[in-house]
């Protein structure tokens, strides 16, 4: 838990929603997410299960465990949304061959063959969001730098 901090330099204008950053990224983030919407509603997915379709199309059989800790996602959460999935034909799950203490995740053909319709997607909220691959891959970086920093 952050520690309380003491304003440097109090302001009327430091309390000023259009100041917060915290709102710049929750607003933006709304707005990406209404953005992808009907894009993933057109091949069938949700914006949780297109995230974890791109984890696995990365990387095929990872661990449940591995896969919540790449998307930030418990498994209460990651769970349910997978037995989703995996009922409608996009992975499954088996249990380690080597430690059946793991569940492992598998695309199926249906599964793999998403990826060729998911494909157009990038260049999608590329075009809408008017800026140039180099400034919108400076972006993301910044703000992944930003996470880091905030969850250490």
């Amino acid at each position: 838990m952050p520690t309380p901090c003491q304003p440097t330099n109090p302001s009327p204008a430091a309390l000023r929603l259009d100041h917060q950053l915290c709102f710049a990224l929750y607003s933006a983030s709304l707005a990406m997410t209404k953005l992808y919407k009907p894009l993933l509603d057109a091949i069938g997915l949700t914006y949780p299960q297109y995230l974890v379709m791109l984890v696995l199309w990365e990387q095929d059989s990872p661990t449940v465990s591995a896969l919540g800790e790449r998307l930030n996602l418990d498994s209460g959460t990651l769970t349910p949304l997978l037995k989703r999935m995996e009922s409608a034909g996009l992975l499954q799950r088996q249990r380690d061959a080597q430690d059946e203490r793991r569940v492992r995740i598998a695309l199926t053909p249906a599964g793999q063959a998403l990826r060729t319709q998911a494909e157009a997607i990038p260049a999608c909220i590329l075009a809408h969001s008017q800026m140039k691959l180099p400034e919108l891959q400076a972006l993301t970086h910044q703000i992944q730098a930003l996470r880091e920093q905030l969850t250490r």
